[in-house]
């Protein structure tokens, strides 16, 4: 059977019969444009459907805000009024389940214990309810006072760290995007600012020193906080932890409830990739309205008969409000706002970027090279969309990245990626063969890479683990794209979002960085840095940055010196199960090597086999990009310079005759030249004919140390 709604699929093919349960319930928050709205229930062949009740609420505006905070990385999420939500976990934490009695909306509140990580990490608090004071911009239609008056803090998990997190773990669906509200109340604190914790969801840190009687104002006052996530890496798991901020006087952390909606994709479905336009076609008068909707299936023993059961919830919404914007936004020289985008044609925006931008491939092409669109061909998801594996009719393999046309954010990130990827070409930046803009579509089409991700060859897969020089080799290969970057144009480019899954392997393990959604133009001859609001990747960012909001190209060498500890330890850059010394990689890995002990944290893969010398070098060089302050940072030239040098070192230790002498006194006295920067006057970021540098890399192969060369290869 398939659910649908004039805009939205709720349910695609679904089967009771493959259902383990009596009943289903699913509740949904959907916004449609129409002054009715039209359930369609579409029995598979051979089958009927039936409906058992249907329930209509009135919600608030506020229920369901416009934009959140996406976690990785880390930027504004807009547009979520305009998508369909699906309720997938509503936890009242540390309190018992809360039925539609005790909820003004109806909703069901679960306990949060079987979702724990460690049970005995958290202990339960409560607080009469009607001591919790709402505030002014809250109403219990957010949350009831049920909810705010428990809590879970900290207990006792069993580890020799007391500054440990406590962990809830939920199975979610990796294909798609979850909207994540958090809600805190201090009902445990006897005194103000107190309480200071953190809050993280997967790897990122969603929430920093959290003060929450200085958020909220006073003690035993609600306030809740909203984000856009998606699961851990390489898995269907997605995590939210709290943990304490060991500067504070008072060791704890809390949390109050917690809800986890996943998000409708591209095709406004929540069951695979076919839009609703595929089943039916309804047209009505439009005007706005929001509505939470959610439905139960059950299933008699006796007559073996399936039965719908629909609960909606609607709230009205002004006219002015959740305008639907045009998809494609100009390049240059336009400042229309989006909300009066309708006039601008697609084909105007490809001519108003670059001739750079590639060969055109018609959307039929796509959808034949994708094999319309297979999860099965499915290479990652962000916030701009989805990216496929395609195949030409000639064999040729490329990677497809198709936008999300609901995200203003994956918007911008296509804008500067096109405007980056058509005037840069290096053998270590993943290049830019197309694009499509028929069907309403927004494509941009790279060449394939065929090992992926960096990230998975170090962890979170069962891939084989890189050997110590593939490592050294593709460390270098991605310093080679960031070096040209910084210093192959006129004007520099900063990368922004440096990380291991937006460095990528080609079927030779050769790196090329990816991902040039968040890039920026560097500062201008006459300035030290460019003022711009933070965005990237929490584990990853420049600290200086965060606080200053200042951004140079050391920003991105902080970054890579994040990448290059993630490369010897394969571990993430945040992981807030662990204790928090270890949390953050940077730090932990900085601890051993301030000792001389890097080692001690090494891949275990990789015990035995590294040199010495060559190990110190990288650790070295590791160190310098984290240092706290970019003045003290490397360029990129330095990094890649003293990169080369310690793999000169691997292999000159590997090519000794004697097996148990690992020290460098065999290749004493060898020229080591600095690397020059780039001839700036030979590829301008303002034209539009830079040439390709596939053979800078290469050109050197026969001295000791290879030397960078100009932009032109030459």
């Amino acid at each position: 059977m398939t659910v649908v709604t004039e805009n939205f699929v709720l349910l695609n093919n679904f089967s009771f019969k493959s259902y383990n349960g009596s009943y289903l319930f699913k509740e949904y928050a959907i916004n449609v444009d129409s002054d009715s709205l039209t359930l369609a229930l579409i029995p598979s062949n051979n089958s009927v459907a039936f409906i058992n009740a249907i329930e209509v609420v009135s919600v608030p505006d506020e229920l369901i805000p416009d934009q959140a905070v996406a976690l990785s990385p880390l930027a504004p999420f807009n547009g979520l009024s305009g998508l369909a939500l699906e309720t997938v976990y509503r936890l009242n934490m540390g309190g018992p389940h809360l039925t539609a009695q005790n909820d003004t909306l109806g909703r069901t509140w679960e306990n949060d214990a079987k979702y724990l990580h460690i049970n005995s990490s958290a202990v339960s608090a409560s607080v009469s309810p009607s001591s919790i004071k709402y505030p002014a911009t809250m109403t219990p239609e957010i949350a009831p006072n049920w909810v705010y008056a428990t809590a879970e803090t900290m207990g006792d998990a069993n580890v020799p760290n007391v500054n440990f997190n406590i962990t809830w773990i939920f199975t979610v669906d990796p294909n798609f995007m979850y909207f994540i509200r958090v809600h805190f109340c201090d009902i445990v604190s006897e005194s103000l600012n107190a309480l200071l914790f953190n809050l993280y969801v997967n790897d990122d840190i969603a929430l920093l020193d959290i003060d929450l009687s200085n958020l909220a104002g006073n003690l035993d006052v609600p306030l809740y906080k909203d984000f856009v996530s998606n699961s851990s890496v390489n898995s269907s798991m997605l995590k939210v932890s709290v943990g304490p901020d060991t500067s504070a006087d008072y060791i704890n952390a809390i949390m109050n409830g917690l809800e986890i909606m996943k998000i409708s994709n591209e095709a406004r479905s929540f069951n695979g990739v076919q839009s609703v336009e595929t089943f039916l076609v309804l047209s009505h008068k439009k005007s706005k309205i929001g509505i939470i909707l959610g439905f139960a299936l059950g299933a008699s023993a006796a007559l073996a008969f399936i039965g719908l059961c629909c609960c909606f919830f609607i709230a009205r919404r002004s006219e002015t409000s959740n305008q639907r914007h045009s998809w494609l936004p100009p390049l240059y020289g336009n400042s229309l706002s989006l909300t009066k985008m309708s006039t601008i044609s697609r084909a105007s925006y490809i001519s108003l970027a670059s001739p750079n931008v590639g060969r055109f491939f018609s959307f039929q092409e796509i959808l034949d090279s994708t094999n319309k669109f297979d999860e099965s061909l499915l290479l990652g998801v962000g916030g701009f969309g989805r990216v496929y594996k395609g195949t030409l009719e000639d064999g040729t393999r490329l990677a497809i990245k198709r936008g999300n046309q609901g995200s203003e954010q994956g918007l911008a990130e296509f804008q500067t990626e096109i405007e980056m990827l058509s005037k840069l070409r290096h053998r270590h930046l993943v290049s830019l063969i197309g694009y499509c803009d028929e069907m309403s579509e927004m494509i941009l089409v790279y060449e394939y890479m065929a090992n992926g991700p960096l990230r998975s060859h170090l962890y979170g897969t069962d891939l084989p683990p890189l050997s110590w020089k593939q490592r050294l080799e593709i460390c270098i290969g991605a310093a080679k794209g960031l070096h040209y970057l910084h210093t192959g144009a006129a004007q520099s480019i900063i990368h922004r979002d440096v990380k291991t899954t937006n460095i990528l392997l080609d079927e030779n393990f050769v790196a090329k960085v990816a991902d040039f959604g968040l890039s920026k133009a560097g500062p201008a001859l006459d300035q030290t840095h460019v003022s711009t609001a933070v965005k990237g990747s929490f584990g990853y960012l420049d600290p200086e940055y965060f606080r200053r909001q200042q951004l140079t190209e050391k920003s991105d060498v902080y970054s890579f010196g994040v990448v290059l500890m993630e490369v010897l330890c394969t571990r993430p850059a945040l992981n807030p199960v662990l204790p928090r010394e270890q949390v953050n990689i940077a730090e932990w890995a900085m601890i051993w090597q301030k000792k001389g002990m890097l080692d001690r944290i090494m891949d275990t893969n990789l015990e035995g086999k590294v040199n010495p010398a060559a190990l110190k070098k990288f650790g070295e060089t590791a160190a310098k990009c984290l240092a706290e302050h970019g003045v003290d940072r490397p360029s990129m030239g330095d990094v890649l310079w003293n990169l080369e040098y310690a793999l000169q070192l691997e292999e000159a230790s590997s090519a000794l005759a004697e097996p148990d002498d690992n020290s460098t006194n065999h290749i004493p006295g060898i020229p080591l030249t600095p690397v020059e920067p780039f001839d700036k006057s030979v590829s301008k970021i303002e034209g539009i004919n830079s040439k390709t540098d596939d053979d800078a890399g290469d050109a050197a192969n026969n001295a000791v140390f290879s030397q960078l060369v100009n932009p032109r290869g030459r």
